[in-house]
């Protein structure tokens, strides 16, 4: 057993793909299957129709005539590529709603987007027949999200590793690990069942083997480096390093190679929209280029060279500080966090709703917490194990979040009990969101692991504005304690809000 497998078998939970994704699996694992069956796949999510049919019409394929539906689509682009796009598509939305914290989901998409855009516009300039190169391109780094979702404090201590010591990061990996992210990301794409003609040339991309894929991984090699001039730094090393490479290995010409890497920005840009990623800051490749020789003038390429170097020393440097202030930042940012949920944690609820405590004083503005508790989550455990249970926890806080407002504060209050602060809301608002999230929670169907079940929450609720007295964070906590217990006693599933009453009970 290898390194890889060992720290699988311990640590990594390889994520499952998304329910639409595994019927694509199964078709892409098929060549002979039919566009019927695809289709009949797609069909069933209108958002992903329309993705594929944006797609077509994109410039990625440079169509004469408009296309307007998936049976246009598959004659004019083929079966295979619809696949291959339809399963992009699906697993980038499937990433999209983990937990980001430190790590830039948002660049790594671009970047990944990128990629596969090079290689399809490489495949195609070296005429060689790959239909799945840009899922290929895509998932090249997938591993980074698997071990970055795994164990985010280790590998955010990585990756402050890999800049201090400019070594590359599949070297600081294996030195890490014993193993670098090709091989999490061909054990992940192996689980999930996908052909060795997409898992091969990803694991190799980095180091040269020989096979029948080498010149896919060779491209894929190219493609990382020409997304990374985009989004990367010394992006005029890598810019020299890529002319280089093309000449020798692959005969180009410099206009060639500068029409290419053009080529790709301008149609990545367009993918990234239709995946509905930002591009952010990105420029076509002529553009930095007219920039830099708009600022260097007249001067020859040997001193070009060296005022570049020195330029991207000096912005080298800037990016160095900035990003060890990032580290730093995520770091405490971590010690907040509980580490299964990602939600904050309690020491992080007490601070911050002592603060919303004393604004809402200072202010005169009502503040409100919900206590809520996962009815019968015992059972939960004692049925079908702990790690199912975990996994409600985790999808029950991703449930919360979607449902509350953005400046609304989610913490794990402890076990499965979750506290929610609500700045500037009263009783009556309170109670309005409470019961939204309580059936959000209710009408969400769970699927943890082999297992598809629904749960339902228990809520108390206080406020600031139950009585014209101030109270202290400890008697507000209190308050939504014995609200959330009376929800409990009245039959569980409910939402119950306490009320201060001369001579009555303090519930209605």
């Amino acid at each position: 057993m290898t390194k890889a497998h060992e720290f699988f078998d311990g640590k990594i939970k390889l994520p499952s793909p998304p329910a639409v994704a595994i019927k694509i699996l199964d078709a892409v694992r098929h060549d002979n299957s039919s566009f019927n069956e695809l289709a009949d796949i797609i069909k069933v999510d209108p958002a992903l129709s329309s993705q594929l049919l944006k797609i077509a019409n994109s410039s990625l394929y440079g169509l004469p005539n408009r296309v307007d539906s998936l049976s246009q689509a598959t004659a004019l682009i083929g079966t295979q590529a619809l696949k291959n796009i339809a399963l992009s598509f699906v697993i980038i939305q499937g990433f999209q709603n983990s937990l980001q914290g430190s790590f830039d989901f948002e660049l790594f998409w671009r970047r990944a987007i990128t990629a596969a855009v090079a290689a399809e516009v490489l495949a195609a300039s070296l005429n060689h027949k790959d239909p799945n190169i840009f899922v290929s391109g895509l998932l090249q780094d997938i591993g980074v999200l698997v071990l970055f979702l795994s164990d985010a404090a280790s590998f955010t201590e990585l990756l402050d590793k890999k800049r201090i010591s400019g070594k590359s990061l599949c070297e600081t990996e294996k030195e890490h690990f014993g193993f670098d992210h090709t091989e999490v990301g061909s054990q992940l794409l192996k689980a999930w069942n996908l052909p060795d003609t997409i898992i091969a040339p990803i694991r190799s991309h980095h180091q040269e083997e020989d096979g029948p894929y080498i010149e896919s991984a060779a491209i894929l090699c190219f493609a990382d480096k020409i997304s990374a001039l985009y989004h990367g730094i010394e992006s005029n090393r890598k810019a020299f390093e890529i002319h280089e490479e093309l000449r020798n290995t692959h005969q180009f010409q410099d206009t060639q190679i500068d029409e290419l890497i053009d080529q790709v920005g301008m149609k990545a840009r367009e993918v990234m929209e239709h995946f509905q990623i930002q591009p952010g800051e990105m420029k076509p490749f002529s553009q930095i280029m007219q920039e830099a020789n708009e600022e260097l003038g007249r001067l020859n390429l040997s001193y070009q060279q060296i005022v570049f170097e020195l330029k991207q020393a000096k912005q080298n440097a800037e990016q160095l500080a900035v990003d060890l202030k990032r580290a730093n930042d995520s770091l405490r940012e971590l010690a907040f966090r509980d580490e299964l949920t990602g939600l904050y944690n309690h020491r992080y609820f007490q601070e911050i709703f002592e603060a919303e405590l004393q604004k809402s004083k200072r202010y005169r503005h009502a503040l409100s917490l919900l206590l809520l508790d996962i009815d019968h989550f015992k059972r939960v455990n004692d049925t079908y194990g702990h790690l199912v249970g975990d996994h409600v926890l985790k999808q029950v806080s991703q449930i919360m979040i979607k449902l509350v407002r953005h400046f609304d504060i989610v913490a794990r209050y402890g076990g499965e009990e979750f506290a929610i602060v609500l700045p500037e809301t009263g009783k009556v608002g309170a109670n309005v969101l409470a019961q939204r999230v309580r059936r959000g929670i209710e009408q969400c169907q769970l699927n943890c692991v082999d297992h598809v079940f629904s749960i339902t929450t228990s809520i108390g609720v206080a406020s600031t504005d139950m009585a014209a007295v101030e109270v202290d964070r400890a008697t507000l906590i209190d308050y939504s304690d014995q609200a959330l217990y009376k929800a409990k006693q009245n039959g569980r599933n409910r939402v119950e809000l306490f009320r201060l009453k001369t001579g009555s009970s303090p519930f209605h």
